[in-house]
């Protein structure tokens, strides 16, 4: 993504080190919630939890991982067997195709290993800019800030970007969080939404963000 040349006040960008602040008190140590052995395993576990929990997966990936935990066990397994095993997860057929297909990409493209590379990662099946990003950074320790739809409402919630796509969210928060803090911020951000910023249920009051930053609506909806 091209660095972004919009401008940003000085007072939003103290609100997003004000913001930074607060989700370092309350997150200094931010385990990758998706439990995984490797890079290969993380990508898997990633890939599955789209429109599922992270809780769901792992209670899954340990069944899958069993029968296969590399790419070269994967590809050999039936895709019919590798949906049985996922189901839990949702959209289970596209799912299982894309383990299959990609892990034979894998294997025939780059030695079997995951790529450290943006296009590489971005051609697989089943691997969009958000997966990529995610795999990137907590996988590779490489700066990336992957936005999900709850990053995605929160900043909108919080004034920090104009919630129009999550392509303008990820500018957004480039530019206003300094890039050695992306990895760690965006799992803090992601932990701060689930247990104080719901997507339902939210007490704008009690919430530690919302009740200084949020945006009106939030109070003329509250």
């Amino acid at each position: 993504m091209a660095k972004s040349k919009k401008r940003y006040s000085p007072a939003l960008r103290k609100k997003a080190a004000d913001i930074a602040v607060i989700l370092e008190e309350l997150y200094p140590e931010t385990p990758i919630p998706l439990e995984h052995g490797d890079t290969y395993t993380l990508l898997l576990a990633v890939l599955l939890s789209a429109q599922c929990t992270d809780v769901r997966v792992n209670k899954v990936t340990p069944h899958l991982f069993a029968k296969a935990d590399n790419p070269f066990d994967m590809m050999k397994l039936d895709v019919k067997a590798i949906e049985a095993i996922i189901r839990p997860c949702g959209l289970s057929p596209r799912k299982s195709a894309a383990i299959s297909d990609l892990s034979k990409i894998l294997v025939e493209k780059h030695g079997g290993e995951v790529p450290q590379d943006w296009e590489a990662l971005e051609a697989l099946p089943g691997v969009g800019h958000k997966t990529a990003s995610v795999v990137m950074s907590q996988g590779f320790g490489v700066p990336a800030f992957p936005v999900d739809t709850h990053i995605h409402r929160l900043a909108w919630r919080w004034g920090l970007s104009d919630g129009k796509s999550v392509e303008n969210t990820e500018r957004d928060l480039k530019a206003l969080f300094p890039e050695e803090s992306w990895n760690k911020l965006h799992l803090q951000i992601i932990f701060f939404g689930r247990e104080y910023c719901p997507a339902r249920g939210h007490n704008v009051l009690e919430c530690p963000i919302c009740s200084k930053y949020g945006r009106k609506i939030l109070f003329k909806n509250g």
